[in-house]
């Protein structure tokens, strides 16, 4: 089974897309897929190469069992919306050749794309044919219809355009997936034949994953006291997160309980973020932490905070849910209670209308003086959270199940899930 994996984002990305398609590439070849991915080098969330890398060159490289081969790309320092789409366009124009002569050269059974970006699916469409494989693209993020609706973009003639090829090129793919139910309805509504569209949710590896006691290495080397309450965010300081609402209710809890704001990642708006947040005593930024400390740094909150703006709401599903909820520590987000994201937390946890600093306040004081409602919201929505999106279930649902059988798929993908 060779399966040709095309994306901008990739391992060793610790958050956001590239985790998970780097896990999924690694859970396939050790499935016993033959698996080649075409991508960039790691630059998210920080929005610089990393070290090691280069954005200027193309690069092989073996990350276990999997071939990789990293393309140029342009990378913004400070990302507005015009530089955003030639960041996107840079990787769709540099990993074109590198899709095309992998298809050709290798032919392999299975092209899956990523979007975004949206500019790699019709080189990894023509691939496909080219090469007589099944094409399949997963919708991590409606690019589009979120640059258009959080204002990063303006709206008009150029929408309507970009809305027509966008709709025309979803047609085009044997299998169309996302990975929420409302992001699902949205590829309906763009024309989607029900056949082709499929759920693919995000998912959490829960034996990486687990709660801890709650005086954590972190908590430790922080010295923070045990009679004090931790908040965390750990993600991607980016437009669509909101996150100045977090440190806006911070400031209006004041001294009425004893609180500690964790805001742990990077991203284009940290620096504005900590301008902010400068006469907070109780708000610390720290860098994103390795993989292996992830568990720790889960735990190390007693409350989980994931602000969102309400013109994101179904545009994504923010994948950071998964890993907070599968550390058994309370969540409150700020989403619509008719979102999929509202009823979801709705159920484990609190919501609060998106950009409510005053309500985000409350319900963090709430939760602060009522350790024990704390616990069992923790604890209920670890167990919703494995139900929905425990890593080798959802894997092996996408890969294995009967409705690949259209692809000319169904008996390798079949005998990849059973090795789990």
């Amino acid at each position: 089974m060779k399966i040709l994996i095309t994306g901008l984002n990739f391992s060793p990305e610790l958050t956001g897309i590239g985790k998970y398609t780097g896990e999924m590439a690694h859970w396939l070849a050790a499935a016993g897929a033959e698996v080649r991915v075409v991508t960039a080098p790691p630059y998210y969330p920080a929005w610089r190469v990393s070290a090691g890398f280069s954005g200027a060159h193309y690069r092989r490289e073996r990350a276990g069992k999997v071939s990789v081969l990293r393309c140029p790309l342009y990378v913004p320092s400070q990302p507005t919306g015009r530089q955003r789409i030639l960041h996107l366009v840079s990787f769709g124009l540099s990993s074109a050749p590198a899709t095309l002569w992998h298809a050709l050269t290798w032919r392999p059974d299975l092209v899956f794309v990523v979007e975004p970006p949206l500019a790699c699916a019709p080189v990894a469409w023509l691939a496909a044919r080219l090469s007589g494989a099944a094409c399949w693209l997963h919708v991590q993020d409606f690019e589009l219809d979120a640059a258009f609706e959080l204002g990063m973009l303006k709206s008009g003639l150029s929408r309507r355009i970009l809305n027509s090829v966008e709709r025309w090129l979803l047609r085009r793919f044997d299998r169309v997936s996302t990975i929420s139910g409302k992001m699902l309805e949205r590829l309906a509504a763009k024309g989607v034949a029900p056949q082709c569209r499929h759920l693919f949710p995000n998912w959490t590896d829960f034996e990486r994953v687990h709660p801890l006691p709650r005086r954590t290495v972190l908590r430790a080397e922080l010295g923070i006291a045990d009679d004090t309450t931790v908040l965390l965010y750990s993600g991607t300081f980016g437009a669509k997160q909101g996150l100045e609402l977090l440190v806006d209710a911070v400031r209006r809890i004041g001294d009425r309980v004893r609180v500690e704001l964790l805001l742990c990642g990077d991203g284009p708006v940290r620096t504005e973020l900590e301008r902010g947040a400068g006469d907070l005593a109780n708000v610390r930024f720290l860098p994103l932490q390795p993989l292996e400390l992830l568990n720790d740094l889960m735990s190390s909150a007693d409350i989980h905070l994931l602000p969102q703006r309400a013109g994101a709401a179904d545009l994504v599903m923010p994948s950071k849910l998964t890993t907070m909820l599968a550390s058994g520590r309370a969540v409150i987000a700020s989403a619509a209670p008719e979102s999929e994201l509202g009823r979801l937390v709705a159920r484990v946890g609190r919501i609060v209308p998106p950009g409510d600093a005053g309500a985000l306040a409350e319900a963090i004081v709430e939760l602060v003086a009522d350790p024990a409602l704390r616990e069992q919201l923790g604890l209920a929505g670890r167990e919703l959270a494995r139900g929905l999106w425990e890593v080798n279930a959802v894997l092996a649902e996408a890969f294995g199940h009967e409705s690949v059988a259209p692809l000319g798929l169904n008996s390798p993908l079949r005998r990849v899930a059973a090795a789990v």
